[in-house]
């Protein structure tokens, strides 16, 4: 059996997330996808994931679980064995985005979480496509079932993370960065960022997608993994 494929989901968001990559990778290696759930910085979450992962794993994580991913690999770079950043940011929050996210806070706490993930974040998630409602419908079922309390936790770790390019520099494992075309929240522009800081990654852009590739074009998506899975 090849080593464990360790996933981080993206703000709220759960295993739903990976599921056609999980569906083509599990029958050649164990898989665990970690919960980014219960504490309000980036930092204490990599140490929750760090206390409970095999000893060794391939990382993956897209978006804030990329942003946790870089995290862990800071923490622990003797137990990542290979690294996949999708669609994130490997910088601090910008303080105006840090400053909006107080009152889609305030929202969520006066019981509109549903609002708020359908009126200002859904749509900058997708591109155009035919699968376009259902995974917006998956998005919002995710965020149902992981709550408030989440979306809380969520927005405070995102407000507080750390800048991430000196861990970045240091990285000395095959690494895939990896993002839609058309992704609005995390741009090209910061994933040659990242493929310009870690020697020797490997960067690809998937046309007709936008923050979800793994589930806007999960096919080619997985072409891509199965590559660096495979270094």
């Amino acid at each position: 059996m090849k080593e464990p494929l360790l996933l981080l989901p993206g703000m709220m968001c759960d295993a739903r997330l990976y599921g056609p990559q999980i569906e083509a990778f599990s029958h050649e290696r164990p898989i665990v996808t970690a919960p980014l759930n219960d504490h309000a910085t980036v930092e204490a979450l990599a140490r929750d994931i760090l206390d409970t992962a095999p000893q060794q794993f391939a990382l993956a994580g897209l978006s804030m679980g990329g942003i946790v991913a870089m995290e862990v690999i800071r923490q622990a770079p003797d137990r990542v064995t290979r690294l996949a950043l999708l669609d994130t940011n490997p910088k601090a929050e910008h303080p105006t985005v840090a400053q909006n996210r107080e009152p889609q806070m305030q929202k969520v706490r006066d019981g509109h979480l549903r609002a708020v993930m359908r009126d200002e974040m859904k749509p900058n998630y997708l591109t155009d496509g035919p699968r376009m409602g259902q995974i917006l419908d998956l998005c919002m079922a995710m965020a149902d079932a992981l709550g408030p309390d989440v979306f809380i936790n969520q927005s405070r770790a995102l407000q507080s993370r750390p800048d991430q390019q000196d861990t970045l520099r240091s990285v000395n494992v095959p690494t895939l960065i990896l993002c839609g075309e058309d992704d609005a929240l995390c741009p090209i522009h910061r994933h040659t960022l990242m493929h310009e800081l870690i020697p020797g990654s490997a960067l690809k852009i998937i046309k007709n997608a936008g923050h979800l590739p793994t589930l806007e074009q999960p096919q080619i998506t997985n072409e891509a993994l199965a590559q660096w899975l495979n270094q």
